[in-house]
This record gives structure tokens, C-alpha cells and sequence, in this order.
């Protein structure tokens, strides 16, 4: 099993370091090798939360999200959207765009003669808002799982009061809002504070929207399978003839989860790429080491979790993902005024999914240890 889902991403990343080579000699070979490995290593918790979503969605939705949304992920995410930056902050077209992120000039004033800035700058320059949208959709994300009541609890001394204050309807919007307004505030300079408050209104809408919508039509599919199945117990007929309304319906609530899991995907990135140039302005060698090699196998993580039932057997990992995903929120809401080095970002999300792991570890120990007492005193037939 382990060949079968890993063995793409090795193939993808050896002929994404033989292009990286050709492309640029031993320095991007070596390049897209850091960035690929960047990725991967810091993206875990990624890994983690893509693998609670991608086991509610069917087979064929789970096979759209690993063709297309790796399409998405590498052309879209590490390579179109550097460039459509360029192409709303200095107006220039995609063309011009791109030829200045291949062939970045020496002098700015070459390339602007009104004395804009280069492309790397421009793409740093853009970081507020983009850590605004990915931030507040992430703290969104975070807040509706921790102010959920939940069976099984990890941080049990903090989960279970949040939980408790999580049946104020729209608590989480309250608190991202606020958490909005004093970053806008605080923390953004003079001329980013509307462009702030309108990029984490807008990450906050696409939450809602999203999560809303995937949210409703998996009830509709719920109801409708109810239906059938009560339908079915008093004998009454039952239309299975050609695509069903479940079908239907499974195939909205699919769409949805899908279209959640990419923008997900894509908060994720958000850091990732900005992080990347401090490495490399180059996009191809981006779109290499980001996205064909990381994003690759941050995917095949995903379904190695999935297809091992990993979440189910160590059930404290998505708590752990969840708390990660608090933390890089505030990291992209702070970053905002104050730089933050990206190998703690990912740092932070390892150390959280290190300790629900070893929690979960310790959990089946002792569950196991209290099966075999029970088995030792249990009297003998």
C-alpha cells in the first residue's frame, strides 16, 4: 500500500528535480530540492485536517480532489496566483507579468519607469492582505471545531468550557470578528487597515459560504436517505431507476466538501508561497519544489491516513491538526505587522501534531492495558 500511494510522488519528484535541473543547472536542482522539502516537512498538520475532509466524500469525489485539485494546487496556487498579484498591484498584464518573474531586471527603473518596485517586492508588499483572507478563513475553521461539543476532548481542561461557551449561536463569528478588527488596528500599518479589514471580510464570507453549502446539502442527503430507507421498511415502491436524489444530493455535498478542501488547501498555502521568496522569485522553480513536489506528497499523506484509518486509531490527531490550524491563524494575523520566520510557522504545527500523537499512543496503551487486567482477573469457565 505504501508503493502504491507514495510511489507517484517519488516518480513526480524525480522528474521535477531532472526539470528543475535542465531548467536552471545544479542551483535550481538544489532550490527546488529545499523547497520541496520545506513543504512537506511544514505542511503536515495540512495533511491531517485534508484527510477529515477527504474521508466524508465518496471515491469519486476523493479522485477529483487527487487529478484536479493537485492541477489546482500546482498551477493555481504556486504559480497563477503569484503572477495575478503582480498583475492587480502593478498593473501590468500576464504577459508582462510573467516575463518579469523569469527575467527580473537589474535596475526596477528599467523595467518601471514610474519606479515601481520588482516582482518579489510586489509579491511581499501584497502579504497583509493575503495573510488576512488565509487567516480569518483558518480561525473560522479552528473556532467552529473548538466551540463544538465533542465526545472525545484532548485539552480537556480548555476544549470542554469552550465547547460549553460554543452554544452562544455564531459565537465564532463574534470572535473572528473581533479578532479582525483589533488586527486591522494594531497591527496593520496606516495604508493596509481597509485593505485588511476587506480581505478577512472576505476570508470570513468564503468560510461561511462554503461550509454552509457543503453543510446543507449533506443534511438533504441524510434526510433523503432516511426517506428512502423509511419508505423501503413499509413496503412502499422506490424510484431507482437512473441517477437517484441521493445521488443528486451526494453529488452537491461532494462539490461543496470539495470546493472547501480547496480553499482549505489554499489558506495553507498562503505562508508557504509567500515564504518561498525568501528561497527563490523564480515561479517555475516555485511551482517545481511547491508545488509538484510538496503539494504531491502532502496529498499522498492525506490518503495514506485516509486508507489507514490513521484518524480513527489515534484519535486526538485531528485535535491536534485543529490547534495547529489556531496557530498558524494567529501566526498570519500577527504576521501582519510583525515578521514571523516560516520554519516556526510549520515548527509550531509539527510540535502540536507531535503531542496529539503521543497522547493518542498513550491513549491505546492504556486501553489495551486495561483490556488485558480485565482478561487476567476475569474468571476462567
Amino acid at each position: 500500500m505504501v508503493l502504491r500511494i507514495f510511489g507517484l510522488s517519488g516518480l513526480i519528484t524525480v522528474l521535477s528535480l531532472v526539470a528543475a535541473f535542465l531548467y536552471g543547472g545544479p542551483t535550481a536542482l538544489f532550490l527546488c530540492a529545499i523547497l520541496g522539502i520545506l513543504e512537506v516537512s511544514l505542511s503536515f498538520d495540512n495533511a491531517v485536517i485534508n484527510a477529515t475532509v477527504l474521508r466524508r466524500m465518496s471515491e469519486f469525489w476523493q479522485k477529483i480532489f487527487l487529478t484536479i485539485g493537485i492541477l489546482i494546487a500546482v498551477f493555481g496556487m504556486r504559480l497563477l496566483f503569484p503572477l495575478a498579484i503582480i498583475w492587480v498591484t502593478a498593473g501590468l498584464n500576464p504577459v508582462e507579468a510573467f516575463d518579469l518573474a523569469l527575467n527580473p531586471p537589474a535596475d526596477d527603473a528599467a523595467y518601471f519607469p514610474d519606479g515601481s518596485p520588482s516582482y518579489e517586492t510586489l509579491i511581499t508588499d501584497a502579504h497583509p492582505q493575503i495573510a488576512a483572507f488565509g487567516g480569518m478563513f483558518l480561525a473560522l475553521l479552528f473556532l467552529n471545531f473548538i466551540f463544538a461539543e465533542r465526545e472525545i476532548t484532548w485539552l480537556s481542561w480548555i476544549e470542554r468550557p469552550l465547547a460549553k461557551a460554543g452554544k452562544l449561536d455564531m459565537l465564532s463569528v463574534v470572535v473572528a470578528g473581533i479578532a479582525l478588527v483589533l488586527t486591522s488596528e494594531f497591527l496593520a500599518h496606516d495604508e493596509d487597515r481597509a485593505t485588511v479589514l476587506l480581505a478577512g471580510l472576505l476570508g470570513m464570507i468564503t468560510y461561511i459560504a462554503v461550509d454552509g453549502l457543503g453543510s446543507m446539502f449533506h443534511t438533504e442527503e441524510f434526510e433523503e436517505d432516511l426517506d428512502t430507507a423509511g419508505k423501503e421498511l413499509e413496503g412502499k415502491p422506490v424510484d431507482k431507476s437512473g441517477p437517484s436524489d441521493l445521488a443528486k444530493a451526494t453529488g452537491k455535498a461532494g462539490f461543496f466538501l470539495f470546493l472547501y478542501l480547496e480553499v482549505l488547501d489554499a489558506s495553507f498555502s498562503f505562508d508557504g508561497v509567500i515564504g518561498a521568496f525568501a528561497i527563490t522569485a523564480d515561479p517555475i522553480i516555485i511551482a517545481l519544489g511547491l508545488g509538484l513536489i510538496g503539494a504531491m506528497f502532502v496529498r499522498s499523506i492525506t490518503v495514506y491516513l485516509v486508507r489507514q484509518g490513521t484518524l480513527s486509531e489515534y484519535v486526538y490527531l485531528e485535535h491536534g491538526a485543529h490547534w495547529a490550524i489556531g496557530a498558524l491563524a494567529t501566526i498570519l494575523l500577527v504576521s501582519i505587522g510583525v515578521h514571523i520566520n516560516e520554519i516556526i510557522t510549520g515548527l509550531v504545527g509539527v510540535a502540536f501534531i507531535g503531542a496529539a500523537l503521543w497522547s493518542s499512543v498513550r491513549r491505546n496503551r492504556k486501553a489495551l492495558a486495561a483490556v488485558g487486567g480485565e482478561r487476567e482477573t476475569s474468571p476462567v469457565a
